[in-house]
């Protein structure tokens, strides 16, 4: 049999370090998530870089945003926050269970389509991660999740 070591940014048992955190959907509350961030980023081995770690904190910020502005008209609600970080990319998945939306196809940063209160969080995200999905959530929400790469 085969012995497996551990592998870099694992927990010590071959799986990778997450967290999930819960926040009340207030703009408040944002600044939990980027503090939970930079510490699960201390977690791996070897350093994350500061401007890469700036563009996860922006992109974190973001996707966080959008659930508090758009997720719960009426006030109130939970934004879900999930780290996974894995020897070669970190995951971030954020969730809520308010109205969801349909996602617009990606547009250009210079583009004259964004409306007047913002829509560039998405592209912002897009542009700062390697990969992106947006879905709605069973039986209401939304889901975004981004991927950024690591160097080994």
């Amino acid at each position: 049999m085969e012995e497996r070591q551990p592998s870099v940014g694992a927990n010590g048992n071959g799986h990778p370090y997450a967290i999930r955190l819960t926040i009340p959907a207030k703009p408040e509350y944002i600044t939990l998530g980027r503090l939970a961030l930079t510490g699960i980023s201390r977690l791996r081995d070897g350093a994350i870089p500061p401007e890469t770690l700036g563009d996860l904190k922006l992109a974190l910020t973001e996707a966080c945003t959008n659930s508090v502005r758009h997720a719960y008209a009426g006030g109130g609600g939970t934004v879900e926050i999930v780290y996974e970080l894995h020897p070669d990319r970190l995951v971030v998945v954020v969730s809520d269970e308010g109205e969801g939306f349909t996602p617009r196809p990606a547009r250009s940063l210079g583009g004259d389509d964004i409306d007047a209160e913002g829509g560039l969080g998405i592209a912002i995200i897009e542009a700062l991660s390697d990969e992106l999905e947006i879905s709605r959530r069973d039986p209401g929400g939304s889901r975004l999740r981004f991927v950024k790469k690591l160097a080994s």
